[in-house]
């Protein structure tokens, strides 16, 4: 096998997801990607690089209907993809993980720390996006809108990084509404938090991170914005912050 092959973990009869492991100390890091994207991105090699020179255990991983992952994207949603990380934990790691979730991995990761809090030791969002089918998706939409969705059973909108439109089906939006954190009740996560966000990110708004951070249970949990950076956060100097910030929870972590 050579370097740039990913193993697979078997999900269900029919299905795997691909991933790429790196074995070291503890806690291990667990980077969960944004929605539509792979573990191949920027941020995804740079924290296996990181992860790699520090001696960490890392994994990266892409969910069902993602990258070299089993599954049509387009069939696939948030309890989908929330199994797919739990599976990872519960099955590829040992001891303490902080999850560093992207985007729509900044929900998922809230998901499985609620479901793991044994096993979640800290978490990083960049650009955290929870509940993004409802406040980013459907409320969007007028009552027009929303019955057209619901009639043809997807929403098409312009897609800022490629020519293609990014599809939403209606059972995204659906599904999603059985793991919403910002709604009602605080997010009973007791584990430190580091909320990553840039202030010119034009798809979730940077006050989605303040927001997370109000809704949180844990007291520890900081909030560092980035006046020019984008939702990606993928620009040299925010990846050395995701470094740092990556390091300064580990160390906190091991000292407690």
């Amino acid at each position: 096998m050579t370097m740039d092959e990913p193993d697979f973990l078997d999900i269900n009869d029919t299905q795997r997801i691909a991933y790429h492991k790196i074995d070291g100390q503890k806690p291990g890091i667990i980077f969960l990607c944004g929605h539509g994207s792979d573990m191949q991105g920027t941020k995804s090699i740079y924290m296996e690089n990181w992860a790699r020179a520090q001696g960490h255990a890392f994994i990266r991983f892409d969910y069902r209907g993602h990258g070299a992952s089993d599954g049509n994207f387009l069939d696939l949603a948030i309890s989908d993809w929330t199994a797919d990380a739990l599976a990872v934990i519960d099955q590829l790691t040992a001891g303490p993980q902080i999850l560093v979730g992207s985007s729509l991995g900044g929900w998922i990761m809230l998901n499985a720390a609620c479901s793991r809090p044994e096993r979640i030791a800290g978490l990083i969002g960049i650009a955290a996006a929870p509940d993004f089918t409802k406040e980013l998706i459907w409320d969007k939409l007028d009552k027009d809108a929303q019955s057209a969705m619901k009639q043809t059973g997807f929403l098409s909108v312009p897609n800022p990084y490629a020519d293609e439109p990014v599809i939403y089906p209606y059972h995204l939006v659906e599904d999603g509404a059985g793991h919403l954190h910002l709604q009602g009740d605080m997010i009973k996560i007791n584990a430190p938090v580091r909320l990553l966000h840039g202030m010119q990110d034009e798809e979730v708004p940077w006050q989605v991170a303040s927001r997370i951070m109000e809704k949180l249970v844990s007291d520890d949990v900081l909030l560092h914005l980035d006046k020019t950076a984008t939702h990606r956060f993928s620009e040299p100097a925010q990846l050395d912050l995701l470094g740092q910030t990556i390091a300064n929870l580990v160390r906190c972590i091991q000292h407690n």
